[in-house]
């Protein structure tokens, strides 16, 4: 049976968690930093970059990652063989077991699928998700959308107040900088170049492009229930639809078979 999934609230006092978790996503929600009067800063992106690793690395170690020879594990290996970058950033992939149906990318190219998602996603559509998650990160939009985080978001003053040294926050605080990378919402305008650029890149690679239109096809139509990937990628963008014939019609022009 799929182990439940819980969300971690992180006090100011401590981390209160659910015993019966075993297999849990943890992201401990943003707390308000206690500093005040800190002068407005700018990240380099050494400094950025150290953020990012910082937060994948804790996400990392506090969920469920399946082990080399586990089927999920095994599976996404196989699936993404030969994907080593994308537009110069080197890409890494690793599951998170747990009942969330969802997906992300990192700006440093971290890429972390749901066992979930990977439980009702074809190999076609489990790359089309992945695919498109790509293209976030080759055309920067994870790395805006993060950069923007740590500048104007619940954490900026102690961010600001630590110049810029990631390996000076909390636990509670980096769970909240996970939160932001899980959780990132994109324009209209960055999905429908993710999009694109995943399409090309699947082609490219030899993958049926095809199976990011299944995805969205079976995501949109909440085949999945209840989903943090579909609010996430479909509930501010009314234009799904279009974007289903939009791919579909560049894939049928290519002559490519939708098998």
């Amino acid at each position: 049976m799929k182990k439940l999934f819980f969300s971690i609230l992180v006090l100011v006092a401590g981390a209160f968690t659910c015993p019966q978790a075993q297999a849990q996503f943890k992201l401990g929600k943003a707390v308000n930093a206690a500093a005040k009067g800190v002068q407005a800063f700018t990240l380099t992106d050494a400094q950025m970059a150290s953020y990012v690793k910082e937060s994948i690395d804790w996400m990392d170690a506090n969920n469920p990652v399946p082990g080399e020879d586990d089927p999920y594990t095994q599976r996404l290996r196989r699936l993404t063989a030969g994907l080593d970058n994308a537009d110069g950033i080197p890409l890494n992939f690793k599951v998170y077991d747990v009942i969330d149906v969802n997906a992300f990318a990192c700006p440093d190219g971290s890429v972390r699928v749901f066992s979930s998602l990977m439980d009702i996603m074809s190999d076609d559509e489990l790359l089309g998700v992945i695919g498109h998650e790509i293209g976030h990160v080759a055309k920067r939009h994870s790395k805006k959308a993060f950069k923007n985080e740590l500048l104007t978001g619940a954490l900026k003053d102690a961010i600001s107040s630590t110049g810029g040294i990631a390996g000076a926050l909390t636990d509670s605080q980096l769970g909240a900088l996970g939160q932001s990378l899980v959780g990132a919402k994109f324009s209209q305008k960055q999905e429908k170049e993710a999009d694109d650029f995943g399409y090309e890149f699947l082609k490219s690679h030899g993958k049926n492009p095809w199976g990011m239109v299944k995805a969205f096809e079976k995501l949109s139509a909440g085949e999945s229930g209840q989903s943090s990937y579909v609010e996430k990628m479909f509930s501010s963008h009314p234009d799904t639809q279009e974007r289903i014939k939009r791919l579909t019609q560049r894939a049928e022009k290519d002559g490519i078979a939708r098998e």
